[in-house]
């Protein structure tokens, strides 16, 4: 009997080591920068660029790589979403130390993706800026010649991973 209840001890513990282990899956920490969207605050990450200079710059601001893609630049202009970025004006969290940019087409809408077309705001007169946290306000100042806003040919990736109503 003591010989069937070792085998059968044996086997279990044959059995158990054999059995298919449940893991989780790994995750992975980002930094998450804050922005806005449709004047709601905002989370994304910044994954891949197609210029090494902007590369190089966002690696440096969130002290996590972001690797460089050129072919990037090659990516359709319909298949983009825009993303406002501001080099002078109200100090903030932006990678020029101004305010945090400024995203269209948010989770949710048609026109949602992320990948960015980078658009640079300057405030034409500092002493006149304020914070911006829609689109429409940044086309309306540069309508009004308050901003001038540049495109220079630079996409990056930027899923969102906090927005208004989701999360990842």
């Amino acid at each position: 009997m003591k010989k069937i209840i070792l085998l059968l001890g044996a086997l279990a513990l044959i059995l158990a080591a054999c059995a298919p282990q449940t893991t989780e899956m790994p995750k992975a920490e980002l930094p998450a920068g804050k922005a806005w969207a449709d004047g709601k605050e905002i989370y994304f990450v910044h994954t891949e660029a197609s210029d090494a200079g902007v590369a190089e710059k966002l690696t440096d601001m969130m002290a996590s790589p972001v690797m460089l893609v050129p072919s990037l630049a090659k990516v359709p202009d319909e298949s983009l979403a825009n993303v406002y970025v501001f080099t002078n004006g109200i100090e903030g969290m932006g990678p020029f130390g101004f305010q945090a940019d400024v995203f269209d087409n948010p989770p949710g809408t048609d026109g949602y993706t992320p990948l960015r077309r980078l658009n640079v705001v300057t405030w034409v007169d500092q002493a006149s800026a304020r914070e911006l946290t829609h689109v429409d306000d940044v086309i309306a100042a540069e309508s009004a010649g308050e901003v001038t806003i540049e495109q220079p040919g630079v996409v990056i990736n930027m899923p969102f991973v906090v927005w208004d109503g989701g999360q990842r």
